[in-house]
């Protein structure tokens, strides 16, 4: 989920302009953004002009308009007196739609007001529950500009206290603020939302809070920005002769209204500080409708939500996750099988929904069921070295010569037969393994061999256990074991659980033990097309049911038309077993909007052609405008391939930095790592840079069952790959 900040692009710009000293260009951009926040300030004087002509019930309202009078002239709309929807009497003090989402504004003149253990008190009496009718309107106001897209997160209720400063608490989902804080907290959001999608919520706000009279909403046109020049001010908009123009501005007479709640230079730090904000990427915030709804959907027990690479799926499982903390109590889980991925989503998180990312925990499966296991004081020794010992002295004492050591096989596919078919799906007993459908195992096994896999795994299993070790599959099974000996208390609300593809049963059956079937308690998304692991499994076998709680997405957001047919063409035989228990070829998206270059095959004729290439390529597209090595993955089938292409990279001046060491912090560095790291991320550019040309030309038909089912594990990698590309898309193979 790579994406540019801002700065990134003034970083790129001010390369591009090697003319100007950096010293030079920083401080024109401090004078640009200071004349800005000037320019905001006249320009709201006007907005303020309107505010006081507000049929406001009070003063203390119209001091609440007065103060953010100034957002009209960064593109808010201000609708002030706006029937309470649902009530004839009831009004709303102040809706604000603009950049930053949609702000409930209630003015309280409450005297004496407390908060302690999210309640309010106003002296003895508790008011809480006006501020959750508040919430409430909030709540509902989400679901109705759910059907154009805004994200529910997007929606704030706001309790503003007259005469009161330094105020920012909650009580349950509304903000309360003191009168002179309100401003500060709206601009500071910075834009979230484009224009259009501004205009897209205005219009549907409009319809939702009808008016009382027929006041208009305060909207202010932003003056063009002016710079102070060696001459005087310059504006930076041409005139209609294409030249530019000097302007000296006039103060314009301030409108007749109550002493000021802020002075105007607290207006324009407050202003100019929402204009630096980082903006959030419009995806996080501004989603399909379809995806919006799903957000908000309410499931009656476990669910799942799927769809083809790029559809969105892993977004809407952050805003799930943001939408379950707010409406529910306790703690909401988001995990996933890739290690590395949860640091980068509790970032995405974080600027997507700062208000409740402290009640959202981020961890993979394992360190879930490490920190189940240190709880509970159950001892688990993973200890790589001896486990790898534990597997060559069992292979040796059993398979070793037997019916399972052929050339057709490495070691490697019977360590997947033990890791994920025996111990992922939980078994104990010969009797399971001898009757067990091997789900996504191509190659079929007679009991002969059958019986010399289970004796494999029961000889690795003493083997780990005479060393004092457990391998990662022991510490999944004991986790769930505990669980089901005492179930958690009260930890956690919801698990939404990424990729969920890849994981085995008993990890499913851990997740769920978790939770249990509580309604919206337990949310799988994924995709079974990019299946990369072996060992497949039903819910069915995990005790859970989804049946009538499914949700497709079938628009792709991410790639564009040419970049999913170029990789859908790897896969587009491809069976797999569904982890519903169908046999699929997978999703295909009903509509893919964008267009974009036809990806690049290029046949090379070595290692070092490959790299030399490689580099080439970076430089290329990181030419490109709104394009930085930040917004580049390197991807690779294997860690040999990753250290070849860092080395090739570093040699070559270029930044970089592991996926493995990548947590979600924007950082200006090409991101190299194994595909597998790279599931869950999204890059503007993708190189894939260690296939075959054999693989790409191989035809399955032609394969014995043992070459065809890694070719299909090996397709689908490369799947994976290429579907991570938003608008690029390289591809080297020897």
């Amino acid at each position: 989920m790579d994406a540019r900040f801002p700065a990134d692009r003034e970083e790129s710009d001010r390369e591009g302009r090697h003319a100007m000293p950096a010293g030079d260009s920083a401080a024109q951009e401090q004078s640009r953004q200071l004349a800005l926040a000037a320019a905001h300030e006249r320009a709201a004087a006007d907005a303020r002009a309107t505010a006081s002509r507000y049929g406001v019930a009070s003063a203390t309202e119209q001091r609440t308009a007065a103060a953010l009078a100034p957002l009209a002239a960064a593109g808010y709309h201000l609708l002030a007196d706006r029937r309470w929807p649902g009530s004839r009497r009831a009004q709303v003090d102040m809706v604000v739609v603009g950049p930053a989402g949609v702000f409930i504004v209630d003015t309280k003149a409450w005297a004496d007001v407390r908060m302690a253990e999210d309640r309010i008190f106003r002296g003895q009496e508790d008011v809480t529950d006006e501020l959750m009718a508040l919430a409430d309107l909030a709540y509902r106001t989400e679901g109705e500009l759910v059907e154009v897209g805004l994200a529910p997160g997007e929606v704030h209720a706001v309790a503003v206290l007259a005469g009161r400063s330094g105020v920012d608490e909650r009580v349950g989902p509304v903000r309360v603020l003191g009168d002179r804080d309100v401003l500060r907290q709206i601009a500071r959001r910075g834009a979230r939302l484009g224009q259009e999608q501004v205009d897209a919520v205005l219009a549907r706000c409009l319809s939702w809070f009808t008016h009382v009279d027929a006041a208009a909403p305060i909207s202010t046109t932003l003056p063009e920005p002016v710079l102070p020049g060696p001459r005087g001010p310059v504006l930076l908009a041409p005139d209609e002769d294409g030249a530019p123009d000097t302007v000296v501005p006039e103060p314009r007479p301030a409108p007749d209204l109550p002493t000021p709640l802020l002075s105007e230079g607290e207006v324009q730090r407050a202003m100019l500080e929402g204009l630096m904000a980082e903006p959030v990427e419009e995806w996080m915030s501004f989603l399909h409708p379809a995806q919006a709804r799903v957000v908000r959907r309410s499931y009656n027990g476990p669910a799942r939500i799927r769809g083809a690479a790029g559809t969105g799926k892993t977004v809407v499982g952050l805003h799930r996750a943001a939408y379950l903390a707010r409406t529910q109590q306790g703690k909401v889980l988001v995990t996933t099988y890739i290690r590395t991925l949860p640091d980068v989503l509790r970032q995405q998180l974080t600027r997507l929904a700062p208000d409740v990312v402290d009640r959202v925990e981020f961890a993979g499966v394992h360190e879930t069921a490490k920190r189940i296991l240190d709880e509970r004081g159950v001892s688990v020794r993973i200890d790589g070295k001896q486990i790898a010992s534990a597997w060559t002295a069992a292979w040796g004492r059993v398979a070793g010569g037997s019916a399972i050591d052929t050339d057709r096989h490495e070691q490697e596919y019977w360590h997947d037969e033990v890791s994920y078919v025996i111990k992922g799906r939980g078994l104990t007993r010969w009797e399971e393994y001898a009757a067990l459908p091997r789900l996504g195992r191509r190659h079929r096994l007679g009991m002969q061999q059958r019986r010399v896999v289970w004796d494999l795994y029961e000889a690795y299993d003493k083997e780990l256990r005479d060393r004092g070790v457990h391998d990662f599959a022991d510490q999944i099974a004991l986790a769930e074991a505990e669980l089901r000996r005492e179930p958690l208390a009260e930890r956690y609300t919801a698990v939404v659980v990424d990729e969920a593809q890849d994981l085995t049963c008993v990890m499913i059956r851990m997740l769920h033990a978790l939770v249990g079937d509580a309604p919206d308690g337990f949310t799988l998304i994924g995709d079974g097309q990019q299946t990369i692991y072996p060992g497949g499994f039903t819910l069915a076998e995990a005790g859970v049911s989804v049946a009538g709680r499914g949700t497709v997405l079938d628009v792709n957001y991410r790639n564009t038309r040419e970049i999913l047919q170029f990789a859908s063409l790897l896969v587009k035989d491809d069976e797999y077993a569904d982890i519903e228990g169908a046999t699929a070829r997978g999703d295909r998206p009903t509509e893919v909007p964008r267009r974009g270059p036809k990806p690049v095959y290029v046949r090379c004729q070595n290692e070092a052609d490959r790299q030399r290439r490689m580099v080439l390529r970076v430089h290329e597209v990181v030419a490109e405008v709104g394009t930085n090595f930040g917004d580049v993955g390197v991807l690779s089938l294997s860690r040999r391939g990753v250290e070849s292409a860092t080395e090739a990279l570093k040699k070559a001046g270029v930044p970089v930095v592991n996926l493995e060491q990548y947590d979600g912090v924007p950082v200006n560095r090409v991101k190299v790592g194994t595909i597998k790291r790279a599931k869950g991320l999204e890059f503007k550019q993708v190189l894939v840079v260690d296939p075959f040309a054999s693989w790409l030309t191989e035809k399955a038909e032609e394969l014995d069952e043992v070459d065809r089912e890694r070719r299909e594990f090996r397709l689908r990698e490369l799947y994976v790959a290429m579907t991570r590309a938003r608008d690029g898309l390289w591809v080297a193979s020897i």
